[in-house]
């Protein structure tokens, strides 16, 4: 029984926290779960950033036009393409990671996260691209 928890003791971190961040001397998938956590919080914080600027619409015409002054600034532009960066990265992680939740993939995870990660920058590149010219 003193074993048990001497080896929980030594696995579980100090600060639990921390080390959901901590990627040092890890593997490549620690940095995947460390930025998919990062990207997942950021689409947390952009949804309520997002109910804050729609909800000048509430102001009538007016309103329209200060969002649609906001939504045509270079910022706000350049903020859109880090949100497509969030959606990409957390929604093709998250189908790596359910796909060898799954069984599928698991001696692979390698060659399927960099295979995902490379369709993600295509579709990154032709949004920022889309974003901006139109």
């Amino acid at each position: 029984m003193q074993q048990v928890q001497i080896r929980q003791e030594a696995v579980r971190p100090k600060r639990p926290l921390k080390s959901w961040f901590d990627v040092r001397k890890r593997n490549m998938g620690s940095w995947a779960f460390a930025l998919n956590r990062l990207t997942g919080m950021g689409l947390a914080l952009y949804l309520f950033l997002h109910l804050g600027v729609l909800s000048l619409l509430l102001q009538g015409e007016e309103g329209w036009n200060q969002f649609v002054a906001i939504a045509k600034s270079p910022i706000f532009l350049t903020l859109d393409v880090v949100l497509l960066f969030g959606l990409l990265f957390h929604g093709l992680n998250g189908v790596r990671v359910a796909l060898v939740g799954m069984g599928i993939g698991v001696q692979s995870q390698r060659a399927l996260f960099w295979t995902l990660m490379i369709i993600g920058l295509v579709l990154l590149v032709v949004g920022g691209f889309l974003v901006f010219t139109k």
